[in-house]
């Protein structure tokens, strides 16, 4: 079945280091697009350890210059595009000098969780899925790798693009990795979700946004699970099966790919 994958990536190699998540972010849209009749199109943030000049990012004037405004605050979205020859593949990369421009990802220079990580992670999710809409392109599935997208399954089903035309008939799809951490988001996180739409409920989801907590409410508004890691928390998986969701059980790549095709075609709406 021909579909459209929107690929939200923490990371994706050769642009990131090798994890499981950017062998993943790198492998599996070729896998869909070459293999699978699948359209594809790939995000991830513009960290500031990615090399520009290496990987040869180019800004996008036609899809940059929209203000994303967070506490009050406008934030201006820089689009960014490289490609992977290899695999003609496009990533795009969402970038803005005040979230993404020090030298590090997530974590500062002695492995702390930066305090502006959940804004960082607010403004990503706007990020893309305000770029899709310049695009005017309608994805069939949304697939999240890595908890800095973890947002999107609650923008998407919950919030201010829930009723989106671009999104209203889009499936998300999460994959889970063994990419746990014990330290907590700064709880400000749930005044700016707040912002966005969402119930009490909704919000109450991310009272303890470790990272359990914020993977659990991502796993609560997805339509599919994916097993990316043979070290994914327990208790995640417990909680996907409690919650009935169709989960793909781990494999490496390229093994899983198939699988993951089956369960796009099993929950996507037919295209028009």
């Amino acid at each position: 079945m021909k579909g459209k994958i929107l690929y939200i990536n923490q990371e994706t190699y050769p642009y990131t280091p090798e994890t499981e998540i950017s062998i993943v972010g790198r492998f599996l849209p070729q896998i869909m697009q070459d293999q699978c009749d699948k359209e594809v199109r790939v995000f991830m943030p513009d960290f500031g350890n990615i090399n520009e000049r290496k990987n040869q990012l180019h800004e996008v004037i036609r899809l940059s210059g929209l203000n994303i405004v967070i506490d009050n605050t406008d934030h201006p979205l820089l689009i960014k595009v490289a490609s992977i020859p290899s695999a003609r593949l496009q990533v795009y990369f969402i970038d803005n000098d005040d979230y993404f421009r020090r030298k590090f990802d997530v974590r500062d220079a002695n492995g702390n969780l930066f305090e502006d990580n959940p804004a960082r992670a607010v403004f990503f999710s706007h990020g893309v899925l305000e770029t899709i809409k310049k695009l005017s392109w309608k994805p069939s599935i949304i697939h999240c790798s890595g908890w800095f997208s973890s947002l999107i399954p609650f923008y998407i089903k919950r919030a201010v693009y829930k009723n989106n035309p671009y999104f209203s008939e889009s499936k998300v799809v999460l994959s889970l990795y063994g990419d746990d951490f014990e330290d907590a988001l700064d709880e400000s996180i749930i005044r700016k979700l707040k912002h966005d739409g969402g119930t009490a409920k909704d919000w109450d989801n991310y009272k303890t946004p470790n990272y359990v907590g914020m993977m659990k409410a991502a796993i609560t508004y997805s339509d599919g699970i994916v097993l990316m890691d043979e070290k994914v928390n327990p208790s995640l998986i417990a909680y996907a099966r409690e919650l009935k969701k169709p989960i793909v059980e781990y494999a490496p790549i390229p093994d899983i790919a198939e699988p993951i095709n089956e369960l796009y075609n099993s929950i996507m709406v037919e295209d028009d």
